[in-house]
């Protein structure tokens, strides 16, 4: 089926979850998760992915092993496309796309190249290009001072503190949510974000760890 938007049942689902997250609350509307919150989330992939490559829904347990916080459902449902991410929630929609958190061989490149001038200074243009489309671009986890090894006086300092880039934007949840519309929204984003990406995959890569 065609990717149609989420119904105003997702947004009440959500919503609810959030004052009642438990089991009981979850068995009652597991019915509404599958078909108003799970099945439009699956239409939408099944769209990008043929652009944007392969597609992964997270489960909505959380895992609670190592949190204080025990509730047993996530309050949003996400996805992977490729190196894209899409999230529901009752806040409205969200999309992602770069890499959150780099594995140490990874860092090691990443700075590597944000200190070479040629590949560093591409990245700078990369991610003003991507701002220019409204679009957020974070560093993740920086380090208090310069890393070691490096100057503190970098044209690239800040760059070279984060530990992962992602480019993100969300909308709050209004009528066209619950249209094909939506799925504009994130193919608009996957393809703005684009750049960052192609430039991580080409100068960090996966972890060979």
């Amino acid at each position: 089926m065609a990717f149609n938007g989420w119904p105003d049942e997702a947004l009440e689902f959500y919503e609810g979850l959030a004052a009642d997250n438990s089991k009981t609350y979850w068995t009652r509307h597991k019915q509404t998760y599958d078909s108003c919150v799970l099945g439009p989330m699956t239409e939408l992939v099944a769209e990008l992915s043929p652009e944007f490559g392969e597609a992964k829904i997270f489960r909505p347990y959380r895992d609670v092993r190592f949190s204080k916080d025990k509730t047993p459902y996530k309050t949003h449902i996400g996805a992977l496309v490729g190196s894209g991410y899409v999230q529901f929630s009752a806040q409205g929609l969200a999309a992602g796309d770069g890499m959150y958190h780099l594995a140490p061989d990874q860092l090691e490149r990443y700075r590597q190249a944000v200190a070479d001038d040629r590949s560093g200074k591409e990245l700078a243009k990369v991610i003003a290009e991507v701002e220019g489309h409204g679009i957020e671009v974070h560093g993740q986890d920086p380090l208090k001072s310069a890393p070691r090894g490096y100057p503190a006086d970098h044209p690239r300092i800040e760059l070279l503190r984060y530990k992962g880039l992602v480019a993100w934007q969300q909308w709050p949840a209004e009528a066209w949510l619950g249209t094909a519309a939506a799925a504009g929204r994130i193919t608009g984003f996957l393809r703005a974000a684009r750049p960052l990406s192609t430039w991580l995959n080409s100068h960090v890569g996966p972890s060979a760890g």
